[in-house]
């Protein structure tokens, strides 16, 4: 019995808030700050975000978008729908860094369709090709110059093997059980006197 193999992916803590936030964005801006400086760059990246059109389905993120210290699963769909539009125009005569980015943004989308087939899965392996041929371009960003050992980034290598053996990847991601917070601890935390509020919040559930 390998219990390994009972280990699935997880779409929004691996990917979303892993390697879309966590690391290519994080990597994306310090790129701009090099070639704009520190300062100029987030000002270029507010005023893109503070100008996208107003529509349907398309978040309006004001010109603080760099300023969120905490970030939620919604708040990561929404820029990953945009940040291609929004960034391409910042990085013109850099094609491999923005084709990077698309890479990204399609192993992504991809990964969290509900079905598969066998071509949706060639298109999956498409991006990480992608991505494994230009992730290098990034390396100066990474504090030991070195992706190697990046748990998130591994795991894309994983995910077909994954959907072909356990089904699509919303089988197994958390972002319902994260939208279980609201009622399991943050009410029950509201709820106490915020001394010594763990029995008082298991109480709270209990009743």
């Amino acid at each position: 019995c390998n219990i390994y193999a009972s280990m699935n992916v997880d779409w929004l803590h691996q990917l979303l808030k892993g390697v879309f936030k966590d690391h290519t964005w994080e990597w994306m801006v310090d790129f701009l700050k090099d070639i704009y400086g520190a300062e100029k760059a987030l000002e270029l990246i507010h005023e893109r975000f503070f100008a996208l059109p107003r529509f349907s389905n398309i978040h309006q993120f004001g010109d603080k978008l760099t300023r969120v210290k905490q970030w939620t699963g919604s708040e990561y769909k929404d820029m990953l729908k945009v940040w291609l539009a929004v960034l391409a125009p910042l990085v013109k005569g850099h094609p491999n860094h923005l084709k990077f980015l698309k890479s990204v943004t399609d192993f992504i989308l991809i990964a969290g369709y509900h079905t598969h087939t066998e071509t949706t899965l060639r298109y999956l392996q498409d991006a990480l090709h992608d991505i494994s041929r230009n992730i290098h371009l990034f390396l100066p960003y990474r504090h030991n110059q070195s992706i190697s050992k990046i748990p998130k980034i591994h795991s894309l290598f994983h995910y077909i093997k994954c959907i072909k053996e356990m089904g699509s990847a919303d089988n197994s991601d958390t972002e319902l059980s994260e939208a279980a917070h609201k009622n399991l601890i943050k009410d029950g935390y509201r709820a106490s006197n915020k001394v010594d509020y763990i029995p008082q919040m298991l109480r709270w559930e209990t009743r």
